[in-house]
């Protein structure tokens, strides 16, 4: 009997290990990510959209991006205040268990300054972003032309 309930309890315990371990090594994905190329060439600030999906059990917080293709990734936000458009710079993003965080226009989005070379419709950027845990993962965003 004392033979069984040790490899149960070794049992349960590789079990635990396990799942933590797999827990450790989930991060979020980037669904439909694209950046957005304004009309008439200006290309010194874009932006990225996309969805940011945390499958999860723990919530992911994102603390910030970058890539190779920019000088600078930052998150930000517009919000409507007093009539007003404002931007602000999100400094922590918090993605729920099984939830989602949506980028979009007008609303949370990646603020991508200073390509290092001009982006034309069709070309893919890897973004990478980074959590508050250490973790990393990375994204793919096509580049759209402005309403497209």
């Amino acid at each position: 009997m004392n033979r069984f309930a040790t490899a149960a309890c070794c049992g349960i315990l590789f079990c635990l290990a396990a799942g933590s371990a797999w827990a450790a090594d989930c991060v979020p994905t980037v669904r439909d990510g694209w950046i957005r190329v304004p009309p008439g060439g200006m290309q010194m600030m874009l932006a990225g959209f996309g969805r940011i999906e945390n499958r999860c059990s723990a919530t992911a917080v994102i603390v910030g991006a970058r890539s190779d293709a920019f000088a600078d990734v930052s998150l930000h936000r517009t919000s409507l205040v007093d009539g007003i458009s404002r931007m602000r710079a999100v400094p922590e993003l918090p993605v729920a268990p099984k939830g989602a965080a949506l980028f979009e226009p007008g609303a949370l989005h990646l603020m991508l300054m200073q390509p290092g070379k001009p982006l034309k419709p069709g070309d893919h950027v890897a973004i990478e972003f980074r959590l508050r845990n250490g973790g990393r993962f990375h994204g793919d965003f096509v580049v759209r032309p402005a309403g497209g």
